[in-house]
């Protein structure tokens, strides 16, 4: 039996090499021996998870597993009992109005632009759109009041409403979008000067900056004017939005922008692939971490945050839960300058007041936060980098549980997020599977140490496939400073172990979706299991009960019986097969019938084949 660690590790370390390799690099990469390495690929090979290739020593490479045969494989899973975890217009996959209608529109003008590239023109001016359109609405009902002043650019930060300068009003740009050459006054130096629709949109970009500069400054792309970009496509791409309605109710509108923004930036990310996973997680597992958490008041934190999806969905949450936004207080950094810029853009089309810092030295070297507890951490930090160890790391005070190894990043993180955890504060933490059971570097060590301080509180086994950045399996942290009562039953003591890995859907051929009830289920899950009797009657779950083959609550000392690893599947054990009162004798001789059979009826085939090959060269 080979062990589902060394299958992780070894479908881990091949996507690292690109997704193929020769089986003497991918052998010394994980510094196996020849036997434990053969054995792992055959399995995987056995399983249809990779495939063998040519070359030199032979070579594997990751299979793509056809939707119709992953369900055939997957067991059945226990129904969740109350589907809270979203309604149908957040749902991950589900039913798409019109913004699936204007990505399709847009994509079309695309041209030979690369989707990184491309985002930015198309975000930027989805974002314009939005604020010139809110703005316009404040400006309408301010005329229609007396003793207001329209023209007054506080009267429009008192309604949260970005002021909008008349150069960069939606409106002028749409009268100006398909003149070869257009006059109008640069912002930066006050003169008058002569140039096309992507002057001008800079020059909208750099106005709405100045005018709100203490939110914006620096966070607008200001590169439309560039030779290399068809001015053509840009006046096509403003008619295109400017047949987007969205006006009416302010709060009605900047959903309907925010969800246009969220969907532009998954299909950009689905787009540019492992490079799109670097800057946006799939909403169906950031809707998971947030179900779980319930981040409903106190400090929200995101330590390497991308487009800002943990802070959207945390807003989501309290809204769809008649909570007040302003009982969260939202912080994140990010280290990619271009990233951060697509996260203040992401909040503020939504009205998400949020502190979001930048720099490009990260998380680990340059603490924006150092001094800062917060009451809720969510993150999803790139899996198992190895280029983020400096000297002036060594003996950092987070490292509370050990030095993180200098080649993998993952411990590095889980210590940060704790260290950042107030005295009753909860994380919800993706990391690459390998991170549950590695034992290389000392991580077996750190993991031991979180364990018997009592900080893990529950682990989810994810399905393969749900990220853009890897097709490999990853894994949930959730951790809790203080695992005593505080509002729910005392768990000390325990971890709750979820093993998920068999739910979710196909959405094409490389990408899986959690569902709502897929999340309802492993978020019910674990209130049931985290719940006091009374806050289960008031939300209408059952008690906890383990499930074989998808949940089990285990205790310390069973964790310790097993070498401190946490990979789900080595507790809950394998669902409950009902017997068909078929004795395995009579299995086996059925199997063996069917299998002759197919042999008679291939040779038949092959007989009226030859038959019809004679006829057709006599």
């Amino acid at each position: 039996m080979v062990d589902q660690a060394n299958k992780d590790g070894f479908l881990e370390a091949l996507t690292q090499l690109g997704g193929s390799a020769g089986n003497v690099r991918l052998r010394d990469t994980l510094q196996w021996d020849e036997e434990v390495y053969s054995n792992v690929k055959d399995a995987l090979i056995e399983s249809g998870t990779i495939l063998t290739g040519r070359g030199r020593g032979g070579s594997v490479s990751l299979a793509i597993i056809d939707s119709s045969e992953v369900q055939a494989r997957s067991p059945s899973v226990p129904k969740p009992q109350k589907a809270k975890a979203a309604n149908a217009s957040s749902n991950s996959g589900g039913d798409l109005g019109f913004e699936a209608d204007l990505f399709k529109a847009a994509d079309k003008l695309r041209g030979n632009l690369e989707p990184s590239e491309y985002k930015h023109i198309a975000l930027g001016l989805i974002f314009l759109k939005y604020i010139s359109e809110a703005f316009e609405a404040q400006h309408t009902r301010l005329s229609g009041e007396d003793y207001a002043d329209p023209e007054d650019p506080e009267e429009y930060l008192a309604a949260n409403v970005f002021w909008v300068p008349p150069e960069a009003r939606w409106a002028h740009l749409q009268a100006n979008a398909k003149r070869p050459e257009i006059t109008f006054v640069d912002v930066t130096t006050g003169r008058e000067k002569k140039g096309d629709i992507g002057g001008l949109i800079d020059n909208a970009m750099e106005a709405i900056e100045q005018a709100n500069i203490k939110v914006l400054k620096d966070v607008l792309p200001k590169s439309y004017s560039r030779p290399q970009l068809d001015k053509t496509m840009l006046g096509e791409l403003i008619d295109l939005f400017s047949n987007v309605d969205m006006r009416g109710d302010h709060g009605q509108a900047r959903d309907r922008l925010g969800r246009a923004y969220e969907y532009f930036i998954s299909q950009f990310a689905g787009a540019e692939g492992r490079r799109g996973g670097e800057f946006y997680t799939p909403r169906s597992v950031v809707q998971t971490i947030v179900e779980m958490l319930e981040p409903g008041q106190g400090r929200v934190y995101d330590p390497c945050c991308g487009s800002g999806g943990m802070f959207v969905q945390s807003e989501r949450f309290i809204e769809d839960h008649q909570g007040r936004r302003s009982d969260i207080a939202i912080y994140g950094q990010e280290r990619n300058h271009t990233t951060w810029r697509l996260c203040r853009m992401n909040l503020a089309v939504r009205g998400i007041d949020a502190d979001i810092r930048w720099n490009n030295e990260g998380s680990f070297l340059r603490d924006e936060f150092a001094q800062t507890k917060f009451d809720f951490v969510m993150a999803n930090p790139p899996f198992n980098i190895s280029d983020w160890w400096q000297p002036q790391l060594e003996g950092d005070a987070r490292w509370t549980f050990g030095t993180p190894p200098q080649g993998n990043a993952n411990f590095a993180w889980l210590q940060h997020i704790l260290h950042h955890l107030a005295p009753r504060g909860m994380a919800g933490v993706v990391l690459a599977n390998g991170s549950m059971s590695s034992q290389q570097s000392g991580e077996g060590e750190m993991r031991k140490a979180l364990i018997e301080a009592d900080h893990i509180d529950c682990m989810v086994a994810l399905p393969g496939q749900l990220f853009y950045s890897t097709q490999i399996s990853a894994c949930l942290w959730f951790l809790a400073r203080d695992k005593s009562a505080n509002g729910h039953r005392d768990r000390r003591g325990e971890i709750l172990f979820i093993d998920a890995s068999k739910l979710g859907h196909l959405v094409d051929r490389t990408r899986r979706e959690f569902s709502d009830a897929d999340i309802a289920l492993i978020s019910d899950t674990y209130h049931r299991w985290r719940g006091t009797p009374d806050a289960l009657a008031a939300a209408g779950l059952e008690p906890y009960a383990d499930e074989p083959g998808f949940c089990r609550l285990a205790t310390l000392e069973e964790v310790r019986s097993r070498g401190h690893v946490l990979t789900p599947g080595r507790f809950v054990g394998t669902a409950d097969v009902e017997d068909d009162g078929i004795s395995f004798p009579e299995r086996i001789a059925g199997l063996r019938e069917q299998l002759l059979s197919g042999f008679v009826a291939g040779r038949d085939l092959e007989i009226r084949i030859s038959e019809l090959l004679s006829g057709v060269f006599r």
